[in-house]
């Protein structure tokens, strides 16, 4: 899939992740403010992912799926699947011309605005919507029914499933490279794949690459969830593992009450509660089942050994999420976490904060990094003859994803475009490596 290149500094012996994590020591420009070189963290990257024995896992943020474009009618291109943001635009016109459900909707709305909420995403919608469901029983709320909350609920589902169920355009995606470099390289460990998006995209990918994977369910036709399977964690590493921390379009409660996975209604004709974003869950402990076992795999990775937990297309803006994360940084200091971020560090506030209190959080953004606590711009100055050179890192104007100076180093990773690039490379380093051997 991608061409060959000479061996990089991968040769050299990988440290241990603590040492794997950043540099300690910011390099400096003569003249100029502490910097961090890039170029060093990509390296350092790149021998994180090399030892066959080391626990990898990626993270994959609603970024990735806007980093694929797609051409649109009139010209231009539009993401694969908008962000957050534009999805809700989306759902919400659609909804605001929907007859049936445009005045339940207009409430919701309503009340959310006079509760502080005045441009709530489709996740706090849906959170609102399912809190009303479950104290509303047999009587109103501001004149909204059960059934009318229910049916809005259904419909914002229906929706965001027609969106968020795009296809992969053709087999060079990031989310390709991401599953031949997984299946190109035999580890003593399962690669973990974790995600809060409903879409399909790395399934599509794991299967058209044939890389095998788990994502909890078993079966044929109905595929049922299993959670001894996902406990007893018994199949061979080279199974990958996929985990969908928020649900996923194919999920679906059955009026019987298990867990199914599969496209479309039920085999039976019903069509079962689809199960996007667990916000609905929380009042019924025995319902959120499939959520807090994929959560546990979360802890779990970063609580055992070794490990390196790679987030692309991640804002930090999920607070549950960034809770686990770093307790499990914070109680194993062996598991390090690259966070790469696709704009400048002014943009993930929480995050940064975060990074500078956990040294084995690197933060690598477009215009600097927070490495070891320490918070600093990238080095001015390329060195165009690095391997990692266009791939990693690169100079020049890039707003408005930046505004650093033009001749200040920026971090490429951040873009899940680059970052499968990045991998692509590192699985053609490792092939010339084995055939040397």
């Amino acid at each position: 899939m991608t061409k060959k290149t000479a061996p990089i500094a991968a040769a050299a012996p990988s440290p241990a992740p603590a040492a794997v994590a950043v540099s300690a020591k910011p390099v400096s420009s003569a003249g100029d403010a502490p910097t961090h070189c890039p170029y060093k963290q990509a390296n350092l990257l790149q021998q994180a992912l090399s030892p066959n024995k080391m626990r990898v896992g990626f993270l994959l943020g609603a970024g990735c799926p806007v980093s694929i474009r797609v051409d649109k009618a009139g010209g231009g291109t539009d993401p694969l699947i908008p962000d957050i943001a534009n999805l809700t635009a989306i759902v919400r016109s659609k909804l605001e011309a929907d007859p049936t459900h445009r005045a339940a909707f207009a409430d919701i709305s309503k009340r959310l605005k006079d509760s502080g909420k005045a441009a709530p995403n489709i996740e706090e919608i849906l959170t609102h919507i399912r809190a009303l469901v479950d104290i509303v029983a047999g009587s109103t709320i501001d004149g909204l029914a059960k059934d009318a909350l229910s049916g809005l609920d259904d419909k914002i589902c229906q929706i965001t499933t027609e969106i968020v169920g795009a296809k992969l355009p053709g087999d060079g995606t990031p989310y390709h490279h991401l599953a031949a470099w997984i299946g190109g390289i035999q580890r003593a460990h399962p690669v973990e794949i974790f995600t809060p998006n409903y879409d399909l995209l790395a399934e599509q990918a794991l299967e058209q690459c044939r890389v095998p994977y788990f994502d909890g369910f078993v079966g044929s036709c109905d595929t049922f969830f299993d959670v001894a399977s996902i406990e007893q964690d018994k199949l061979p590493p080279r199974w990958s593992r996929l985990w969908k921390l928020h649900g996923s379009i194919n999920w679906w409660r059955t009026s019987d009450g298990n867990v199914v996975r599969h496209s479309g209604a039920s085999a039976d004709g019903s069509k079962g509660r689809q199960m996007i974003y667990p916000s609905h869950l929380k009042y019924d402990q025995s319902r959120r089942l499939p959520y807090l076992a994929m959560l546990d795999r979360l802890k779990s990775f970063l609580a055992n050994g070794q490990a390196v937990l790679i987030t692309c297309g991640y804002s930090y803006a999920d607070q549950h999420l960034n809770e686990v994360i770093l307790q499990g940084l914070s109680g194993n200091p062996t598991a390090v976490c690259f966070g790469m971020l696709f704009g400048e560090r002014t943009g993930y506030a929480e995050a940064v904060s975060r990074a500078k209190r956990h040294p084995n959080l690197s933060l690598l953004a477009a215009d600097g990094a927070v490495l070891n606590t320490i918070d600093r711009n990238w080095r001015t100055g390329s060195k165009e003859e690095h391997p990692w050179h266009g791939v990693a890192v690169n100079v020049g104007d890039m707003s408005p994803r930046t505004k650093a100076p033009a001749d200040q180093c920026k971090f490429l990773l951040g873009d899940f475009k680059a970052m499968g690039l990045f991998l692509a490379q590192h699985l053609a380093v490792s092939e010339d490596s084995a055939d040397r051997a």
